[in-house]
């Protein structure tokens, strides 16, 4: 069980403690906790490193690569409710190995899994986290059929056969203050980031291998404090892997997806440095899913406007604008204060965008 499932005895509540403590003990002893994201720049001999020129191969690569270091499934849903509201819904799950080999059997496995999942409205951005240990069935991830989970946490197939993969999946996630189901239709391809999925992060060279599915439809429910709504919108998901997927100067992140309502998205970030300039990269897809990469020197992105959050200034609000697409937008959170009091913190929540297109998306920011 995770860590923050409730148990019937003072007993088991403090044994829960204890293990979520060892567990927290031990990412931050990885880095993996560390200045929101940023010791995902420190080097770890003996694990993986992603390659330029290398395939991925689906649907294998749905599922965990236990070589590298760490990676994550992440998903993101634009909903709006039959009540007429906005909603978004996050699901997050990561593994970080704490040591080259990870993958063992029982407890001598050296994965640890943490879960993040949150339901955010014009009023309230509500979040949960969990922790679990690998290889005892608490947490992980199959990659045909796909399914994804910690505890009753779930990103799964609903496709019967042996070799389903993301076409068709089931989100859901929850606490006692919120909870959602959703399921997913994908109408697009997959989308292969960066160089033909590999995805570069600096300057000196760090990347990921990195795909989306920004083409899902999602059709569930949403409930806030008991209240229970049909919603239905667009989902992007994104998965990636790596070992050192940041420069050892880079602190964090700012990272864009956006649904045009002409059917293009974009996905876009730019990794900040504490020495340099940031390193940006832009990536649209057209409607049908062809990708071409935005010129980091036709890309300008900068806050307009911050919120004071948990004693920091978050930029909430932001222009981003690239000439060859014509791209001009200003955007909007749906809720300022969505931050994530995770561990680590960081900031994740719909958005809104108006300018030269319209439309909506997700912003994530790591690291102030």
């Amino acid at each position: 069980m995770s860590a923050d499932r409730p148990n019937g005895s003072r007993e088991c509540i403090g044994s829960a403690i204890s293990r979520r403590s060892a567990l927290l003990l031990a990412l931050s002893s990885s880095g993996a906790l560390a200045q929101g994201f940023g010791e995902l720049g420190a080097n770890r001999p003996g694990f993986a490193i992603p390659q330029p020129g290398t395939p991925l191969v689906f649907p294998k690569d749905h599922g965990a690569h236990p070589d590298f270091g760490a990676e994550w499934w992440y998903l993101t849903a634009n909903l709006t409710g039959a009540d007429g509201a906005s909603y978004g819904v996050q699901w997050t799950l990561f593994r970080f190995a704490l040591a080259p080999n990870s993958t063992r059997a029982g407890w001598d496995d050296r994965n640890v899994w943490m879960a993040h999942a949150a339901a955010t409205n014009a009023g309230e951005h509500l979040f949960a986290q969990k922790f679990a240990r690998g290889g005892i069935g608490q947490a992980g991830v199959e990659a045909t059929p796909f399914r994804a989970y910690v505890d009753d946490w779930l990103l799964e197939t609903r496709d019967d056969s042996a070799g389903a993969g993301i076409e068709r999946l089931r989100v859901s996630a929850g606490d006692k203050n919120f909870a959602y189901a959703l399921d997913l239709t994908a109408t697009g391809p997959i989308v292969l980031q960066g160089e033909g999925g590999y995805s570069r992060k600096s300057e000196a060279g760090q990347a990921s291998y990195y795909y989306s599915q920004p083409f899902f439809t999602a059709d569930g429910s949403v409930s806030i404090h008991g209240r229970k709504t049909q919603a239905s919108g667009r989902a992007w998901m994104d998965r990636e892997w790596s070992s050192q997927p940041l420069g050892p100067d880079q602190k964090g992140w700012d990272w864009f997806a956006l649904h045009f309502d002409g059917g293009a998205k974009l996905m876009l970030y730019r990794m900040r440095s504490v020495k340099a300039a940031p390193y940006l990269f832009g990536n649209w897809i057209d409607a049908n899913g062809a990708t071409s990469p935005v010129a980091r020197e036709d890309i300008a992105i900068a806050p307009l406007e911050t919120t004071r959050i948990a004693d920091r200034a978050v930029p909430t609000r932001w222009r981003v604008q690239f000439e060859s697409r014509g791209v001009d937008i200003e955007t909007r959170p749906l809720n300022p204060r969505s931050w994530m009091g995770t561990e680590p913190a960081y900031w994740e929540g719909p958005i809104r965008f108006s300018g030269s297109h319209e439309g909506e998306g997700y912003l994530e920011m790591t690291g102030y």
